[in-house]
């Protein structure tokens, strides 16, 4: 990207891999890791929402696949939350938000979710399941967020399926990375529909973030113990909600 010289550059491609691996052994894209470095780099608004929309196709492809082979996905659960929050994604992604209020509440949130979560790391079995209409209402809610911010929603939905028990952790990442790549691509498309062009250098983002991707869902289906992952969840909201916070 012209905007960095070439050690700066380097430096971006490393926080992007190393936000990647963190996020994707939650199942989650990184997209609010990749809007941080990003921020934290200068780059402007209209490099970062579809780069970072990009990257979390790809990552949280590689997530999902992986959970998937491994039987932690399951789509009868999941297809609710994806009807209500695919068109609302791809409205959102024709619009770009900048509300410091918005920040600040959506961070507040997820303050109080890493409590939660970090306050009860035992893995939990899922309670019966929700009702359909109520799958699609929080869908088409956390749809429209992930258009609006660039975010795929997962950082969202994960703290609302795990404190409602209605999925376990493995589950939950699978969850999350279904409900990030079908948000992200949804709203990419809405970018792209509203005349928006693709930034110089993203092909190396998304290189960065798969290699990041790689070893995050490595950890997520094979190598952490589900309290220990739920407890990494907390910590990503924390990241996450002190990112927005900054950011407002």
């Amino acid at each position: 990207m012209s905007e960095l010289d070439d050690l700066t550059w380097w430096l971006l491609l490393a926080l992007v891999a190393v936000a990647a691996a963190l996020y994707s052994s939650v199942g989650h894209g990184g997209a609010s890791g990749y809007l941080a470095a990003m921020a934290l780099f200068g780059l402007p608004a209209g490099v970062m929402k579809p780069a970072a929309l990009t990257m979390n196709i790809g990552v949280s492809a590689l997530v999902l696949w992986r959970l998937a082979r491994a039987g932690h996905f399951d789509w009868r659960l999941f297809l609710p939350f994806a009807l209500g929050s695919i068109p609302l994604a791809a409205l959102g992604g024709a619009y770009t938000l900048n509300d410091a209020t918005y920040r600040y509440l959506v961070s507040g949130a997820l303050l109080i979710a890493a409590a939660r979560l970090a306050a009860e790391p035992r893995d939990t079995e899922p309670r019966a399941r929700l009702a359909a209409w109520m799958a699609v209402a929080i869908g088409a809610g956390l749809g429209l967020l992930s258009g609006l911010t660039g975010v795929g929603g997962g950082i969202f939905l994960s703290p609302v399926l795990l404190l409602l028990r209605w999925t376990n952790m493995r589950s939950n990442a699978a969850m999350a990375a279904a409900f990030i790549l079908v948000n992200s691509i949804a709203g990419l498309a809405g970018y792209a529909a509203a005349g928006g062009s693709w930034p110089r250098g993203v092909a190396a983002l998304v290189v960065a973030a798969l290699i990041g991707g790689a070893l995050g869902s490595e950890l997520v289906v094979r190598r952490l113990a589900p309290a220990r992952l739920k407890e990494l969840l907390a910590l990503v909201l924390l990241i996450a909600a002190l990112k927005m916070i900054l950011a407002a």
